[in-house]
């Protein structure tokens, strides 16, 4: 009996996906409920299992092809596995044209190759193809090697093409609406983190052994932003058509980068959630955004967004609405620098706080007073605690 492989149901306001990758040709066996193929949507990956125990007996798109719900990707002919293959079946094995690797023989640079005179990137290119310098003339001054010297030689292209990831789209198309719609106003402050930074310390090793999980920096920030949240509820609205929405919840969005790129899970009614809650949520979806395992709920229904451009050493930044959210709050890397404390210097673990909010609907007034309001939850956490 041959059995078809649809398209999955597409999560909603999702109207097609691109197929990704295959991990079986047509003749593979394959087992009921192994993935056959990933489709890649605007906000996840979907993987397609198969319907039943047989044989791949056909491939109807290929890799690159648009498709919709319910649209045939295959057919699987139904049949018992044969022993020998059952465990053979259970490893992927990916279709797609892998991307252009270098074999182990040309990324080690053999011991007998001279660069000569070649700045850094000319040398690491020459030891990845294998060129000595005397078969590159050099084109810098002094006759120095440079990389398009070695390029030439190399054959290897000045400049590729590759097309854009459906995720990627998204992130461009979301980066223009934001631009073009929203009054975007960025206003900055900066933090001593040195209480938070000696509530860690102290705990430790107490948080791990209760909680199995590090107590990290972000779980501070997300409980700071929520109750400033609840003190200044206009910052956690939106913007619909000539209408403000208030959100009664606090779903706040944290902006993580994937190997697919930037992607916005989010914590939901974070105002019940504990650090360890949070900590533990923050980890399970970094992990599930590398794998692309994401689900469209993950993604959505946030209300206020917090990104940490401190995680690649950003010391100041003007982050970009996720709309239609009205806000985000960007944290930045800690540097210790003097400060003035009680008319004395001292020098404390520092961080620069932005918050980018859309002024059609906040004024200036509660965007600053928002911000001073987590600047003095996380330099005084009591206050966290206290509800002050």
């Amino acid at each position: 009996m041959s059995i078809d492989v649809k398209v999955p149901v597409l999560p909603e306001s999702v109207t097609d996906a691109t197929v990704a990758t295959w991990h079986k040709k047509p003749g593979d066996f394959v087992k009921r409920d192994e993935n056959l193929v990933d489709l890649e949507t605007d906000k996840v990956v979907l993987e397609v299992p198969a319907p039943a125990d047989g044989i791949l007996e056909s491939i109807a798109v290929e890799a690159g092809d648009v498709v919709e719900a319910n649209q045939v990707l295959g057919v699987v002919k139904e049949g018992e596995i044969p022993a020998e293959k059952a465990e053979e079946s259970v490893a992927p094995k990916a279709t797609s044209t892998p991307a252009k690797e270098t074999s182990q023989t040309t990324t080690a640079a053999p011991q007998s190759i001279d660069t000569g005179s070649a700045g850094p990137a000319a040398r690491k290119m020459m030891h990845e193809n294998n060129i000595d310098a005397s078969q590159v003339t050099g084109s810098g001054r002094g006759g120095r090697i440079t990389k398009p010297d070695v390029q030439t030689v190399a054959n290897t292209p000045m400049e590729e093409r590759v097309p854009m990831s459906r995720l990627r789209q998204k992130i461009a198309d979301r980066m223009i609406e934001a631009q073009s719609t929203a009054a975007m106003l960025t206003s900055f402050n900066e933090v001593d983190l040195k209480a938070v930074m000696d509530i860690r310390k102290k705990y430790k090793e107490e948080f791990i052994n209760k909680h199995g999980i590090k107590l990290g920096l972000m779980s501070f920030f997300v409980k700071a932003a929520t109750e400033a949240l609840k003190k200044f509820p206009i910052i956690n609205a939106s913007v619909e058509g000539t209408d403000v929405v208030y959100h009664k919840q606090q779903n706040i969005g944290i902006a993580v980068a994937t190997d697919r790129g930037l992607v916005v899970p989010v914590l939901k009614n974070t105002n019940a959630m504990s650090l360890a809650d949070i900590d533990t949520h923050i980890r399970d979806f970094a992990i599930a955004g590398n794998e692309g395992k994401l689900t469209m709920d993950d993604l959505t229904g946030g209300t206020f967004t917090i990104t940490n451009g401190g995680t690649f050493g950003s010391l100041m930044s003007t982050p970009i609405l996720n709309m239609p959210q009205s806000a985000i709050l960007g944290m930045h890397t800690i540097k210790e620098r003097p400060v003035v404390v009680n008319g004395d210097i001292v020098v404390r673990p520092m961080m620069y706080l932005a918050l980018t909010y859309d002024h059609r609907i906040i004024d200036g007034k509660d965007a600053v007073l928002f911000l001073v309001t987590v600047k003095e939850m996380l330099e005084d956490p009591a206050r966290m605690l206290l509800n002050l």
